[in-house]
């Protein structure tokens, strides 16, 4: 019975540090919005840490901070360069990675282990050893400040391969067998057993390659000279330091970038989780 009693008691304090973390961990995404809908004389007498202090919102909220900051400086350049070198790179990451990843989990081919084993490697190289080689590659191919230079060195991607191998050899064998010998080629069953299946999987490289591809920085900065195909994380680092002391400004930068990326998490939070515990892969 004692044990019964402390039970709620146990909960509640859980619910109660569970809150203080999300509190905690929500706290800057607060204060960014709310700087970003006050005017510039808020931003330095209307200060405070509390979001529970009237201080810590605007007296009013200033909505033409984002007008200005998508019309005046650029941002709607930068936004729309973004949406299309992320959706290139994760159209391009799905279909590259699902066939590598098909035929390293139901293909039989000389050195195949040799050659995954490969791949893995290549993980732990890091991406700023690459830059040059990279760099002379695209620029060989006459790509510098073309879309093709900030989307194709990622489509890609080892840990993407992996993903998806890891989840494709768990599809029961007696499917794929069944459907090899009714006469279906490995492109079909592909196409139409296993990529059905690996919904969750699919969504979580798609998410993991739009977030890499719309918060690049160092690449882009690299490959592009001028702002025809410039990302909006350029910009939003180029406009930082022009911006001067309009923090309201710089804030409502910061919202437009980071929103894409907050919403796709949220829409596909669920299907992520389910392909992170299927494959079996932890913290």
């Amino acid at each position: 019975m004692a044990i019964e009693a402390r039970k709620p008691a146990a909960r509640a304090a859980l619910y109660f540090v569970l809150t203080l973390g999300a509190l905690a961990a929500a706290l800057p995404f607060l204060y960014m919005a709310a700087s970003s809908l006050k005017t510039l004389g808020e931003t330095i007498t209307r200060v405070s840490g509390d979001p529970f202090s009237p201080e810590f919102w605007p007296a009013r909220p200033q909505w033409h901070n984002f007008v200005q900051v998508l019309v005046e400086e650029n941002f709607g350049r930068f936004f729309a360069n973004s949406l299309v070198i992320s959706g290139t790179t994760v159209l391009g990451v799905l279909v590259v990675s699902s066939l590598a990843a098909y035929a390293f989990a139901r293909m039989s081919f000389a050195g195949k282990g040799f050659l995954f084993s490969l791949f893995l490697v290549t993980l732990m190289i890091p991406d700023t050893v690459l830059l040059v080689p990279n760099f002379l590659v695209v620029a060989r191919l006459g790509w510098i400040d073309r879309l093709p230079a900030l989307c194709v060195p990622f489509m890609g991607n080892a840990f993407s391969i992996f993903l998806l191998r890891q989840f494709f050899t768990q599809v029961p064998q007696a499917i794929v067998e069944s459907a090899r010998i009714e006469g279906a080629s490995h492109l079909q069953v592909l196409s139409g057993i296993v990529a059905p299946i690996s919904i969750g999987p699919l969504f979580t490289v798609g998410f993991l390659a739009f977030n890499d591809s719309w918060n690049s920085l160092q690449w882009p900065l690299v490959v592009t000279q001028t702002d025809r195909w410039r990302p909006i994380a350029v910009g939003l680092a180029k406009y930082i330091s022009e911006a001067g002391p309009q923090t309201q400004l710089r804030m409502a930068g910061a919202i437009i970038a980071l929103l894409p990326t907050v919403l796709l998490f949220v829409a596909a939070q669920k299907r992520i989780t389910e392909a992170i515990s299927s494959t079996g892969l932890k913290g």
